[in-house]
C-alpha cells in the first residue's frame, strides 16, 4: 500500500468495501491495514485514553492468519482484515473485561462473546478494548473528547465512539442502556447504530438492565452501517419475529406509488436543547421537505410518550440495584454516582418496578401504532454539541427509542457556533431496520447527511 494512504488515514478516506476490495486485488495487505491501525492508536492514544489495552502483537498475529488464510485462495469475507474496536464490557478470549471498575480490573473470561464470534467468522481483527463508563452507567471514563478534550465525549460507549472518530479503527462495537451510542455518536461526529432491540445477542457480555440494554456500533463512513449490522445480528427462522420482519420486502421497502411519510420529531425535550441546535434540524427538515419523494411533517406523538424519562428511571435503578449487589457491598470501589443509584434502586418496590415494565410495553405499544402511518421519525440526537465534561447531558430524544426498542441512526450533520459536532437521528418501526437504512441512504444520496464524519480531524 501506497504510504500516503495511510498518511490520508485509510479508514476515514476509504468504507470498509473499499478496504476489502483493495485486498482483493491486492493493492493491500492485511499486515498493511494492521500497521495504519496500530499507527493512529500510537500517534492519538496517550493523548485522548481511547484504549484501555491494546496489544500490537495480537493484532499482527490476527492479521498473519488472514494473510495466510488467503494465500490458499479463499474468498474474502465481509470484514476480512478490518479492525474493530469492542467497548471493554464484552468478554474477549485475548483481552481482559474489566467493564470500567477497579473491582474487575485484569479480569479475563477465556471465551468470545457472541458478537465476537459473528466479527471474527467474517474475518475482522480485534486491536484491543476500548474506555468505557463505569459499568456502562453514568460515571465518565477517562477517554477524552477528541473535538475539545473540555468536553464529555458520551458516556458509556465514548471510547468507540473516539476511536472511530479518531480514524483508528473504521468501526467499534457499543452498547446502548439509554443513549450510549446516540450521545457519543452526536458528539464526537461520526455515525452510530442502535438496531432494533435483540437484533444483536447480548451473551457473553455485561448486562445492566434487561428489557433496555441494546447492542450497536459506531462506523466512519456511512456506508459501512449495513455492512456492520448483518455481519453481528442474528439470522435465521430460529429468530421467527425478527426473521420474519427482515425478509419481508414489502414490510421493508417504501411502496413506489407514493412518498416517504417522515414525522420530525421534536418530543418533550425540545426544550432543553439550544437555539443553535433547535435552528439546524428546522432547517434541514426544510430541505428534507423539497425532495421530490419525501413529504415531512411535524410528528404528534403519543401521549404516553411523555412518561418515557420516568418510566426508564424506575426500570434502570431498580435493575442495577439488583445486578450489582455483590459490587455495592464495596462500595469505596464505587462511584458516587453509582452508589445513588443503587440506594435509589432499593427503595423501589417489586410492585413498582413490575408497573415500570407494564408502562414500556405500552409505550412501546403505542409506538407501534404511531408507525402505521408514519415511515420515519427525525429528531435530534443529542440536545446540541457536548457539554463540559463536569455537566451533566440534557436530556434527548434518544433514551425514549431505546425504551420503545426502536433502530436508530445517529447521522453527524451538523457543527455548533463553537466548532463542535452534533446530529441526528432518524428512527423507524421496530424490526423494520432495513427501511431505516434505505431511507438514510436516499438522503445522503441528495446531499442531506454526509459521507463520513463530520467535521473530520
Amino acid at each position: 500500500m501506497e504510504t500516503s494512504v495511510i498518511e490520508k488515514n485509510i479508514f476515514l478516506q476509504k468504507s470498509i468495501s473499499e478496504i476489502t476490495e483493495s485486498l482483493r486485488i491486492n493493492l493491500i495487505t492485511p499486515l498493511e491495514i494492521a500497521e495504519a491501525c496500530i499507527k493512529r492508536i500510537e500517534e492519538y492514544n496517550e493523548k485522548y485514553k481511547v484504549w484501555i489495552i491494546y496489544d500490537k502483537k495480537i493484532l499482527f498475529d490476527q492479521a498473519e492468519k488472514i494473510t495466510e488464510r488467503l494465500n490458499t485462495g479463499c474468498n474474502i469475507r465481509k470484514l476480512e482484515g478490518i479492525p474493530v474496536g469492542i467497548k471493554d464490557i464484552f468478554n474477549t478470549y485475548d483481552f481482559p473485561t474489566q467493564m470500567g471498575s477497579p473491582l474487575w480490573q485484569n479480569f479475563t473470561s477465556g471465551n468470545d462473546s457472541r458478537i465476537i464470534f459473528y466479527l471474527k467468522q467474517q474475518g475482522s481483527i480485534i486491536p484491543g478494548k476500548t474506555d468505557t463508563a463505569e459499568f456502562a452507567v453514568h460515571e465518565i471514563g477517562n477517554c477524552l473528547n477528541p473535538h475539545d478534550i473540555t468536553r464529555t465525549p458520551g458516556t458509556s460507549s465514548s471510547g468507540s465512539a473516539v476511536a472511530v472518530a479518531l480514524g483508528m479503527v473504521p468501526a467499534a462495537i457499543g452498547t446502548q442502556t439509554a443513549g450510549s451510542i446516540v450521545r457519543p455518536a452526536s458528539f464526537c461526529g461520526v455515525y452510530g447504530c442502535k438496531p432494533s432491540f435483540g437484533l444483536i445477542p447480548r451473551t457473553g457480555m455485561l448486562k445492566t438492565t434487561d428489557s433496555l440494554d441494546t447492542v450497536g456500533f459506531f462506523t466512519s463512513r456511512y456506508e459501512d452501517l449495513e455492512t456492520v449490522f448483518h455481519v453481528v445480528r442474528v439470522h435465521g427462522s430460529n429468530y421467527p419475529f425478527s426473521h420474519n420482519a427482515l425478509t419481508d420486502e414489502q414490510r421493508q421497502n417504501k411502496p413506489s406509488e407514493r412518498k416517504w411519510r417522515v414525522a420530525f420529531a421534536k418530543t418533550h425535550t425540545w426544550d432543553f436543547a439550544p437555539e443553535y441546535a433547535k435552528k439546524a434540524i428546522e432547517e434541514l427538515v426544510n430541505k428534507i421537505s423539497l425532495t421530490d419523494d419525501i413529504e415531512i411533517e411535524e410528528a404528534k406523538l403519543p401521549e404516553i410518550t411523555k412518561q418515557s424519562h420516568e418510566v426508564h428511571q424506575m426500570i434502570y435503578d431498580k435493575t442495577l440495584s439488583y445486578y450489582f449487589q455483590e459490587e455495592f457491598k464495596k462500595p469505596e470501589f464505587i462511584s458516587p454516582v453509582m452508589n445513588e443509584i443503587f440506594e435509589r434502586g432499593n427503595k423501589i418496590t417489586v410492585d413498582q418496578y413490575h408497573t415500570s415494565l407494564k408502562d414500556q410495553e405500552k409505550i412501546a405499544f403505542a409506538m407501534e401504532e404511531y408507525f402505521k402511518d408514519v415511515d420515519i421519525v427525525i429528531s435530534l440526537s443529542s440536545a446540541g454539541a457536548a457539554p463540559l465534561r463536569n455537566e451533566n447531558e440534557k436530556p434527548d430524544p434518544s433514551l425514549m427509542w431505546t425504551l420503545s426498542h426502536l433502530p436508530v441512526i445517529s447521522c453527524p450533520v451538523f457543527v455548533s457556533p463553537d466548532g463542535l459536532p452534533f446530529g441526528i437521528q432518524i428512527t423507524a418501526r421496530k424490526y423494520n431496520d432495513l427501511l431505516l437504512f434505505r431511507f438514510t441512504d436516499h438522503i445522503r444520496k441528495n446531499g442531506l447527511i454526509p459521507e463520513g464524519v463530520n467535521p473530520i480531524l
